[in-house]
């Protein structure tokens, strides 16, 4: 096992690691947005007024690169319209007022498992992504390009982000079933090696990984990895289990690896075995609220609501995050909705984010700690600098857009310079001029 360059070790505040997972309130209404996955936006199916049940497909598109949107709750569609997006702002989205029952939509059972593109059809179908938070289509995902051969299949269960625990609780206890999808997506992906990497933090569920695979007698290795943020990344993760490195500009598959988060192994099991699209996921409701949960989710879901259901904040309320405190997203109101790729919601009271904004930004002291935290050997502080001044060529000189957000660079600087947010509006001015520039 080898340790990746760079990292920091924030405060993980893991506070619902010992808390089951419990069921979440059946929503009164959903708002199900029409982009929730890298690639092409969906088209509706349906029509306001319509009747709709659970798991029935309610969006798709034609395009190659998307995945289906389907109802998370039975009921009428009310609305369809531009919402409120807890990463885009804005979509188009389609809302679902609940009709109190589960109804749930029946679908054809493909019963030849034994053809992989069946196998890739039904996890298509099931509108299953990437649910550590990229939401990249899996049904691309395990379908390389002519010529990229996978050997290395790597279940990420590092979950390295400070304060979520719903990997962790899924691993304990749906340890058989994301197995069981890790065995289907390695028959697809013809995978000769595969590792689940976990955080020495979580050894419980190292121990609970290595009971199902010594009963069911199967090649696995589970390695316990060292605590360091951001250990979770894929290409670090890599690095660490495989001593490969991905390219700059280069994907994973470069290498000869998949890296599927266990939240999308479990759900590939559910579609495959049990029939059942992604309709709900695991998130963790934590911070300054009255009692954090992990809670199972229908995606949809505002909010605003799951607070609630955890009984509210424990005072004023400065911000609420989409994820956790490293990579996720300020909202500007609890009202958005959980979508495919929302592992969490972290609440922050008024007075604590008062408190930090009021940090005052100086001068680079040329320390070089961004340097050693970059777990991608950039430098940050120049893209930064570069970005301030809007000198986009040069920022892009020095690899901005391989920057992948982790946020350790800010976190680590002791002048707190939000370099974070410099390098940000680098990349997107940087992929827009060649964007258009194709």
């Amino acid at each position: 096992m080898l340790r990746f360059k760079g990292g920091i070790h924030p405060p993980y505040n893991k506070l619902t690691n010992k808390d089951s997972i419990e069921i979440a309130k059946l929503p009164i209404e959903v708002i199900l947005p029409l982009r929730q996955h890298t690639g092409a936006p969906c088209e509706p199916l349906v029509k306001v007024r319509d009747h709709v049940k659970v798991g029935q497909k309610i969006a798709d598109s034609e395009a190659l690169v998307s995945a289906p949107i389907h109802a998370s709750i039975s009921g009428v569609v009310t609305d369809i319209t531009d919402k409120l997006h807890p990463v885009l702002g804005i979509c188009k989205a389609i809302v679902i007022e609940s009709d109190g029952k589960v109804e749930w939509h029946s679908h054809h059972k493909s019963e030849d498992y034994s053809n992989i593109e069946v196998l890739k059809k039904i996890i298509r179908n099931a509108g299953i992504v990437g649910l550590g938070g990229a939401a990249f289509p899996t049904h691309i995902k395990l379908s390389p390009p002519p010529g990229k051969k996978i050997d290395t299949l790597i279940l990420n269960g590092a979950e390295c982000e400070p304060y979520l625990t719903c990997d962790h609780r899924l691993m304990l206890e749906k340890t058989k079933e994301i197995i069981n999808g890790l065995l289907i997506i390695k028959k697809v992906l013809d995978a000769k090696e595969v590792f689940i990497g976990i955080e020495n933090n979580k050894l419980d569920a190292v121990n609970s990984f290595n009971e199902v695979i010594v009963e069911k007698k199967i090649d696995i290795k589970v390695v316990s990895l060292p605590t360091k943020y951001p250990q979770g990344s894929e290409k670090q993760l890599i690095y660490a289990l495989t001593g490969r490195k991905v390219p700059i500009g280069g994907l994973p598959l470069d290498v000869g690896v998949v890296v599927q988060n266990v939240q999308t192994a479990k759900a590939v099991y559910d579609a495959v075995v049990e029939h059942k699209p992604l309709i709900e996921r695991v998130v963790t409701v934590t911070g300054a609220v009255k009692q954090p949960k992990n809670l199972l989710v229908k995606i949809g879901t505002p909010f605003k609501d799951l607070i609630e259901q955890c009984g509210g904040a424990l005072g004023p309320i400065g911000k609420v995050i989409n994820g956790g405190p490293m990579m996720g997203i300020a909202q500007s109101t609890d009202e958005v909705p959980i979508i495919k790729g929302t592992s969490g919601i972290l609440v922050q009271l008024k007075d604590d984010v008062e408190k930090l904004n009021s940090q005052k930004e100086e001068n680079c002291i040329r320390c070089g700690r961004c340097l050693d935290a970059c777990p991608m050997f950039l430098m940050p502080t120049m893209i930064s600098k570069y970005s301030e001044n809007n000198m986009m060529d040069k920022a892009d000189e020095f690899h901005a857009v391989d920057c992948f957000e982790c946020g350790a660079c800010a976190y680590i600087c002791p002048s707190k310079i939000p370099l974070l947010k410099w390098i940000k509006k680098a990349k997107t001015e940087i992929m827009s001029k060649r964007k258009v520039a194709k």
